[in-house]
């Protein structure tokens, strides 16, 4: 069950009564560690300056004590953690980017894929502009710069504007030298972003379970397309959206069945929630003739206790997990993936031998590390295995962050359902259906995008000029 790779985290936060802005990054990073592991940065506004680290690898390899006291007290920071969607894994791609123009400096962290930036790298290149980089989150943060510029020095019209030259997926947190903190998520609201809020001041995350880790109470959700500003601890600008039309896309429904954390509420729902009607949906479409149900670590887990307590099967460990072992789609091989399996999940015997077991996992894409898992159960004396998957089958790439393996190495695309079972070496095999994905994420309060699944990708991604307006 090779793991799609996801996309990024941001994190901001603006602070009054002498609170370290660069701690609490830090601590919010480190929550949202699952959302990328290529590399970590924290830029913080003191004194009118932009100071900022960054670098490959975990959040607590990039900073230590050394790289945090680096970065001095401030009040207001943003942080990304990075898995790279676009661009080369180096250095160089790693935010937030730090840009400099006529009038000031920004700090931007994003997270989604910009389809239309290599049209806007272009533009800019034609103005004189250079980028190190190659990923299109540099880009993002060079064209709001020249639209602040253009709207002579108006940084809310220069960032609204720029936002509006982006086609796809975005969620930005943009730190100013002037100590703004500016969210902004895409009208499709493609991926989540929220609002929290203490007595200290205000923090925007990718995920609630970063507001949490820090102290923060949940606010809300940043509406789709729309911007707001945080100015000392406090909400001066929400409200205005990039566009008045309803989402034509919706959330990344991919957020509930495995990128988001289980302690995190999105867009209205608990993740934990929706997976476990994800296992009760499978128990209802797939039922199976066994003695008990496993889940794999870790987003399998929450599905497969809906599918127990659905079918009335008892929920067993079936894996013990080296906590050591990141996940594994971060080794940049197909050998080095499947070779973590093996150290990362190593099953119970005792309490799967002789036992007729119902896998549960999130998806399947390659099919190349699921026969190890299977093989593995199977080795500790399990009689049977019914893999039962709480994602429809992929079928289809993705233009908006989610790095869907391409169409013709997904598994569904080569096979029938039925020689996918003889390949993974599983007794049956069951996907959840569409509609029944949907029903278990109904409480969301966002349509979903689902075209990975579905195909049906009709986001217009056009030219849109940055020359124009």
């Amino acid at each position: 069950m090779k793991k799609l790779n996801e996309e990024c985290a941001v994190f901001g936060v603006s602070l009054k009564n002498g609170q370290d802005a660069g701690i609490i990054t830090y601590s919010g990073l480190m929550a949202l560690q699952h959302r990328g592991q290529d590399g970590a940065g924290i830029a913080l506004v003191r004194d009118g300056r932009i100071i900022h680290h960054k670098n490959l690898g975990l959040v607590s390899e990039v900073f230590g004590q050394r790289e945090i006291a680096g970065l001095g007290f401030a009040a207001v920071g943003v942080g990304h953690t990075r898995y790279g969607t676009t661009g080369g894994n180096k250095q160089e791609n790693c935010g937030p980017f730090v840009t400099e123009f006529l009038t000031g400096r920004i700090a931007t962290a994003h997270n989604g894929n910009v389809t239309n930036a290599s049209q806007i790298r272009k533009d800019l290149q034609s103005l004189g502009l250079c980028f190190s980089a190659t990923c299109d989150s540099e880009v993002v943060s060079s064209l709001i710069a020249y639209r602040i510029v253009k709207a002579k020095g108006s940084l809310l019209l220069g960032v609204i504007t720029a936002a509006r030259k982006m086609v796809g997926a975005y969620c930005l947190l943009i730190a100013t030298n002037c100590g703004k903190l500016i969210a902004i998520r895409d009208p499709n609201g493609f991926r989540p972003l929220c609002i929290g809020k203490n007595k200290h001041g205000m923090a925007f995350a990718s995920e609630s379970c970063a507001l949490d880790s820090c102290g923060f109470e949940f606010v809300r959700d940043v509406a789709p397309g729309e911007v707001v500003v945080i100015e000392n601890g406090e909400i001066t600008h929400e409200g205005e959206r990039l566009t008045e039309k309803e989402p034509n896309r919706g959330l990344c429904i991919f957020e509930y069945v495995y990128f988001a954390r289980p302690d995190s509420v999105i867009d209205g729902l608990n993740v934990s929630e929706a997976r476990q009607n994800m296992g009760s949906t499978l128990a209802a479409e797939h039922p199976a003739d066994a003695d008990c149900v496993v889940g794999v670590p870790d987003s399998g887990i929450e599905a497969a206790a809906g599918f127990a307590a659905a079918s009335g099967l008892p929920l067993v460990t079936g894996f013990v997990k080296n906590r050591y072992i990141g996940r594994s789609f971060i080794y940049p091989t197909q050998y080095e993936r499947e070779y973590a399996v093996d150290i990362k999940l190593n099953p119970l015997a005792a309490n799967v031998a002789g036992k007729r077991i119902v896998l549960v996992d999130d998806s399947i894409v390659r099919g190349t590390t699921s026969p190890k898992i299977v093989k593995a159960l199977k080795n500790a004396g399990a009689k049977e295995v019914h893999l039962r998957v709480s994602s429809p089958p992929f079928r289809y790439s993705c233009h908006y962050g989610t790095d869907v393996d391409t169409e013709e190495n997904l598994i569904a695309n080569q096979m029938p359902i039925e020689d996918i079972k003889t390949k993974i070496g599983v007794d049956s095999l069951g996907y959840i259906s569409m509609e029944g994905l949907k029903a278990a994420c109904a409480k969301s309060a966002l349509p979903f995008c689902t075209a990975c699944f579905t195909g049906n990708d009709n986001m217009k991604r056009d030219r849109k000029s940055i020359f124009e307006g």
